[in-house]
């Protein structure tokens, strides 16, 4: 069931990175996109990027420093990856994971095109993140873990990944019946690295 899942969500984003299909049209991605707190300036200058496929903005929420490391969880296109770089700067660097080959050229001729030399795109599953222990300082995430068949794998990937003073942002969706305290009483009781 677990590998049905991933196909079926792999099949859909091959087909949106290769334009058979899109989260929404530009037009609408960018109203989307700013609805979502995301700025004028980020939709004009990333829309090739901008797939539309968000919930939220993690970028907007992420303490994201200077010469940090910081690592987005489902990367797609690389939108906000992009928007991570510039606030890394050239000492930092962002690395982008997704598990769809077609999404990973598409961000990595984005990055290209764009000039930008601070972002790595890796093919990988986010229930078995291909990055070192303790290596990122910012995690972030836009609508892709509830894609995932484990999350708890996930959480324990992402601590794992995490530096001890790491911080984590996702922007997704959950169950309506999921509170926000249980949610945070599981990750810190199975985690304890908040």
């Amino acid at each position: 069931m677990i590998n049905k899942t991933k196909k079926i969500v792999e099949k859909h984003y091959v087909k949106i990175a290769c334009g058979g299909s899109c989260g929404c049209a530009k037009k609408a991605s960018a109203v989307l996109s700013k609805s979502i707190g995301y700025s004028q300036k980020e939709v004009e200058e990333l829309a090739d990027a901008n797939l539309g496929l968000g919930c939220g903005n993690p970028t907007a929420m992420a303490a994201i420093r200077e010469g940090e490391t910081v690592l987005d969880l489902g990367s797609g296109a690389g939108f906000d990856c992009f928007i991570a770089a510039r606030r890394v700067g050239k000492t930092g660097k962002v690395i982008g994971v997704d598990m769809t080959e077609s999404m990973l050229k598409l961000a990595r001729r984005n990055a290209k095109k764009l000039g930008y030399t601070n972002v790595l795109f890796k093919r990988g599953d986010i229930e078995d993140l291909p990055i070192k222990d303790d290596s990122a300082d910012v995690v972030i995430s836009n609508c892709v873990i509830n894609l995932a068949p484990n999350k708890k794998k996930v959480f324990k990937e992402i601590f794992r990944v995490l530096k001890n003073t790491g911080q984590v942002y996702v922007s997704d969706i959950v169950w309506p019946g999921v509170r926000r305290v249980q949610l945070a009483f599981f990750i810190l009781s199975k985690f304890g690295k908040i």
